[in-house]
């Protein structure tokens, strides 16, 4: 016994089983009394409590930082240790998903750019409607930003898909100098090269079964699976590409990115391009 919680309830079980006073326990025990009748006069933060409830049950895969910084938008201010007392005392840890073992070797880390626009990443993410019929999305992340700039979901996407969405993304926002992916026949294709050598946007394709160096767009598609395609069900895909489109807003301007100080990537987009202008 060395909480004060398990010594009290160790002199109640004792006082109960064996009709012992409370003293004949505390001495039989070797327990204080004076920490046994202890009441505490800590006040039970009910606010902060269903504050952080009421993020947990919208956020169900948030960590207990994540809703710290969540709360602090709210302007409940708490330390992070208290928070994560709390957190565990109303059991909202997340349920921790199982993946496959990985063989473990020598990673060298990616370079990361350091200005929008400069590298873009390509990947894409496979799921099913509740009918069983599968679709894909393609994801399109910049590395700098970490912004979510396209999020396409389609029962088909072919290499000529791919170039038509990176000519309206370049419409949008101007053109990137790289775009990284891997080796799929939607990003080897013919399509792709010519739409490549037509705007003299540098391809870089990762080493095959090594996507950890396409990491940026890997990790927003682990976020992007266990936040939303793991949460919710499809029925059609007109209802997918509205929740996926809705997901990717809040990705943006809402949700604390830890890799940037834990600010949306907007945020961090807008804030940097002032920087750069002052500069």
């Amino acid at each position: 016994m060395v909480a004060p919680g398990v010594r009290r309830e160790a002199v109640a079980h004792a006082c109960a089983s064996h009709g012992v006073s409370q003293r004949r326990a505390c001495q039989a025990l070797a327990v204080d009394r004076s920490s046994v009748r202890y009441r505490s006069v800590r006040p039970d933060d009910a606010e902060a409590r269903t504050a952080m409830k009421a993020v947990a049950s919208e956020r169900r895969r948030f960590g207990y930082r994540r809703i710290h910084v969540m709360l602090e938008r709210q302007g409940i201010v708490m330390n992070l240790k208290k928070l994560r007392r709390l957190y565990r005392e109303e059991k909202l840890q997340v349920r921790r998903r199982g993946g496959r073992k990985r063989a473990l070797g020598t990673r060298r880390p990616l370079l990361v750019p350091d200005a929008a626009n400069q590298r873009w990443s390509l990947d894409f993410v496979s799921d099913a409607l509740t009918d069983g019929r599968r679709f894909r999305i393609l994801a399109v992340v910049d590395d700098f930003t970490r912004e979510c700039l396209a999020l396409v979901a389609d029962t088909s996407l072919s290499g000529l898909r791919v170039a038509r969405e990176l000519d309206a993304l370049i419409t949008l926002r101007g053109k990137p100098q790289t775009i990284v992916s891997d080796n799929g026949t939607e990003f080897t294709s013919m399509a792709i090269l010519a739409w490549s050598q037509r705007t003299a946007v540098g391809w870089h394709y990762i080493a095959p079964g090594k996507p950890m160096q396409n990491g940026f767009v890997e990790s927003f598609n682990g976020r992007l699976r266990d936040e939303l395609l793991n949460e919710v069900l499809f029925s059609t895909l007109g209802d997918a590409r509205r929740q996926i489109q809705a997901w990717q807003l809040d990705y943006n301007l809402h949700r604390p990115h830890s890799a940037l100080g834990n600010i949306p990537p907007a945020e961090f987009a807008m804030k940097t391009a002032l920087e750069q202008q002052a500069a």
